[in-house]
């Protein structure tokens, strides 16, 4: 079992998190509680760096969609970014690619924001 490392980068006012290892049940708890420790501190613009994420289980992805609807209530920004091949998959056959707003590469991500 991989456990999950987040990293956090402060880029002007956004916030960029990088979820390294895999998300799943086991991680998905840990990954939600450091979004939800952003949006509470008041941040309006997250991204989510997958670059190093390996895997994103259903529970992944139900943490990707609260998170989007809580800084849409707060009339804030969520992207995600950098999404491995195996995860861009699973966010296709998922449909949440297009119910997310997902970019290629952070700097794109940044832009838009």
């Amino acid at each position: 079992m991989m456990r999950l490392e987040i990293k956090i980068q402060e880029i002007h006012d956004v916030v960029v998190i990088g979820l390294i290892g895999n998300l799943d049940s086991t991680t998905a708890p840990e990954a939600e509680a450091e979004i939800n420790r952003w949006i509470e501190k008041n941040s309006k613009r997250i991204i989510l760096n997958l670059y190093e994420t390996n895997y994103v289980s259903s529970a992944g992805l139900r943490i990707f969609l609260g998170s989007f609807k809580k800084m849409a209530a707060v009339g804030g920004s969520l992207k995600i970014c950098c999404a491995r091949d195996v995860v861009k998959e699973t966010l296709d056959i998922s449909g949440f690619s297009k119910m997310l707003d997902i970019k290629l590469t952070q700097d794109e991500a940044m832009d838009e924001i």
